[in-house]
């Protein structure tokens, strides 16, 4: 029995090890805060490590790690404290000069729209056009129906179109690629 227990606290610490950072960045996408990012994350991977044991398709730990995440993040923007408390960090000016890239400032554009959207939406949001889920995956992972998932994107993409002034269609999906 002490080496299943070694072994699938081997495995746990590789699963971990290769996922880390994807878990984060999909949590900065979420809340917009790499502090609060890698306690969603942190919180994602002990929900993970108390069933892992119970894990049978390993080719879900993916969508399992996402949705305790996801819940996670919705958990905590119910609280009463994260209501009142509201992070808005300032936009700094665009770099000027020769490194400053279209890249970069589309990426901050699209962070700072992506924050001003309603928690649920956000979620929405990410798991549909960042980790490209089907609406019922969406649905699956939110723990709500498909026609929730339809209208917060919607709804969703009605806002980005609005505070972006332009087609978020054609913006790339890829928008949170390094760390802070």
């Amino acid at each position: 029995m002490p080496s299943d227990t070694f072994e699938s606290q081997r495995q746990f610490s590789e699963y971990f090890a290769a996922r880390r950072d994807v878990l984060r960045r999909t949590a900065y996408l979420l809340c917009g805060d790499w502090h609060w990012a890698d306690d969603l994350t942190q919180t994602a991977f002990m929900r993970l490590a108390v069933g892992w044991q119970r894990v049978r398709d390993q080719g879900a730990l993916d969508a399992f790690a996402r949705t305790c995440l996801i819940r996670a993040y919705l958990s905590e923007t119910r609280r009463a404290w994260r209501r009142r408390e509201r992070m808005y960090a300032e936009l700094p000016e665009p770099p000027t000069g020769t490194d400053a890239t279209e890249g970069t400032v589309a990426r901050v554009a699209f962070t700072d729209a992506l924050r001003q959207l309603p928690p649920r939406q956000r979620a929405v949001l990410v798991c549909r056009y960042y980790h490209d889920l089907d609406v019922a995956a969406t649905a699956e992972a939110l723990g709500c129906s498909q026609g929730t998932v339809k209208s917060h994107a919607a709804r969703g993409l009605a806002r980005l179109r609005i505070l972006l002034g332009e087609d978020v269609d054609q913006r790339p999906v890829t928008m949170v690629e390094g760390n802070q």
